[in-house]
Parts: C-alpha cells; sequence; structure tokens
C-alpha cells in the first residue's frame, strides 16, 4: 500500500501528467455539452398549423388545420402544438390566421371572450342602445368592448339659457364597437377602422330616457375610465335625478294601455300602475 501511494504521490507531481488529466477531463466536458447542444438544436416535435387563411372571428374546424414536424427549439410557450387545443375556437377579433401559420394562445379565443358574443346574453328586458360617436369622441379609439365608462350630458337650461353639463349613466358596459359599416373596429389589424357607434345593452327605462335625450338633440359625451373602474363594475344608474328630470319634463311620457287578443295586439302588460287601471275604470264607469 505504502508504494502505490508513493507512485500516486509521484504521478501527481508531475506538472505535465497533471495537464494532460485536465485537458482530458476538459474535452470531455465540451464534447459532452456539445453533443446535448446539438441533440437539443435538432430534436423535433409536432405543432399544429392552419391550412388556409382563417378570417377573424371565424370558428376553426378539424378541415382548416393539420401538423408538422419542426425543431423544438421554434416552438414557444405560447405556440399551440396540439390541434385538439384549437380545434373549436375562434380566430381572435383583432387578426386574421395566415395561411401556414402555427397557432398561438394570443390568437386564439372562446366563443365567450368574442365581443359580439355579449349580444347572446342580454338579459330580459334590456334593449340594445347605439350611440354614434366618432374618432375623437372616443379618445383616438381607446374604448374597446368590455370597458365600463361613463355616459355625461350636455344641453342648455330651457328657462335660463345657460350651460347644462353633468355626468348621466354611470358604469356602462361597451358592448361593442362598430364603424359606418357595422363592422367590428378592432378584429383586424390589416386596415384601420373609424368607430362610428358604441353599442350598450340597457334596461328599457335606460333606453327611453336615452333616445328621449337625443331626439331632442342633447349631446350625449363618452368619457372613459381606468382598468380598475371596469375590473369592480357597479350597477347601471343615472347619475342626475335632476338631469333626468330635465330630460322628463320636456317629453311625453305615452301611458301603458290594456289590449285584448281580439286585437292582435299584446295583452295587457304586467307593469300597468293602479292610476292606469283607474282612469280606465273611470273611461269606463262614465261610457256607462
Amino acid at each position: 500500500m505504502g508504494n502505490i501511494g508513493t507512485m500516486v504521490k509521484r504521478f501527481l507531481s508531475n506538472k505535465n501528467t497533471v495537464t494532460l488529466i485536465a485537458i482530458i477531463i476538459c474535452t470531455v466536458i465540451l464534447y459532452g455539452f456539445y453533443n446535448w447542444r446539438v441533440k437539443s438544436a435538432v430534436t423535433t416535435q409536432y405543432v399544429c398549423y392552419a391550412t388556409q387563411t382563417i378570417p377573424a372571428r371565424t370558428q376553426i374546424t378539424k378541415e382548416m388545420v393539420s401538423t408538422v414536424k419542426v425543431l423544438s427549439s421554434t416552438v414557444t410557450q405560447n405556440t399551440v402544438t396540439s390541434c385538439d387545443q384549437v380545434i373549436g375556437k375562434y380566430a381572435s377579433y383583432a387578426t386574421e390566421i395566415p395561411e401556414s401559420s402555427y397557432f398561438y394562445q394570443s390568437a386564439l379565443m372562446n366563443k365567450e371572450e368574442m365581443p359580439d358574443s355579449a349580444f347572446d346574453d342580454i338579459p330580459d328586458g334590456f334593449t340594445i342602445y347605439n350611440l354614434p360617436v366618432t374618432f375623437e369622441s372616443t379618445y383616438g379609439n381607446s374604448i374597446f368592448p368590455g370597458d365600463y365608462i361613463d355616459l355625461y350630458m350636455k344641453s342648455s337650461n330651457v328657462d335660463t339659457d345657460e350651460l347644462v353639463y353633468g355626468r348621466f349613466i354611470q358604469s356602462i358596459e361597451v358592448l361593442g364597437v362598430k364603424d359606418d359599416e357595422g363592422r367590428n373596429v378592432f378584429e383586424t389589424t390589416i386596415e384601420t377602422r373609424t368607430p362610428t357607434h358604441l353599442l350598450f345593452a340597457v334596461p328599457e327605462d335606460l333606453y327611453l330616457l336615452l333616445k328621449k335625450a337625443e331626439y331632442l338633440g342633447i349631446e350625449i359625451v363618452v368619457v372613459p375610465r381606468n382598468n380598475g373602474y371596469t375590473a369592480e363594475a357597479n350597477e347601471t344608474l343615472v347619475s342626475s335625478e335632476w338631469l333626468k328630470e330635465h330630460i322628463e319634463t320636456q317629453t311625453f311620457d305615452i301611458p301603458d294601455e290594456c289590449l285584448t287578443p281580439s286585437t292582435g295586439t299584446a295583452e295587457c302588460p304586467n307593469n300597468v300602475t293602479d292610476d292606469t287601471q283607474g282612469g280606465n275604470d273611470q273611461q269606463q264607469t262614465g261610457n256607462e
């Protein structure tokens, strides 16, 4: 054992020997690292791609997709590898998917995420209101579907001719932003579309109030808020009773009328007031 120890010490004390061993070790390490990098660079996997150009807002079917083998180094976390994760989804409203392009998570949406899908779930008793806007009034086309904004009102006092300006309706959700041809403004990045209408879903009483303001020539001003306002959206309500009265005093409310099926029109509505029914009773008594 002593002789072996002495030989090892002599062997390691030889600088040429130590240098040779170090070179061998480094060569082995470099060779292993090089092989690992080469294998990583040439490793392949299948990814899903589009066999045809898919327009924005189009639902993707199995006829539109296929798979191709590519280098793993070209696949990112945003790349969709399985076609099962693509079929049934929609091309984003913001862009089309070119032929032969890979699919990316950011370019795909579920039906409920599409801007116009909100129209499928409008609550009973709500009505779509179409507000005319311009590029300037939407703050350079900075208002998007899903944003919650406020509507202000600009008019003049009918008695004093003084300026009337204030918040009219608060926390109202934008369902759609359309151009003059009825197309969604944000469904494509290939062309620039100018907004001409914002679409909202509002209860019947707010719809009538907005239409009355519109026909009176009152200007409805769009006022955007920050992301927190949208994230913590409250109920859509009239902000000022005074502004509401300002409109109501210049218009006439049509009273509810009870209509029978024999006339071919609707039956008596459930929301007929006691006052209206009393008025009908008095009219019948007078006729008798």
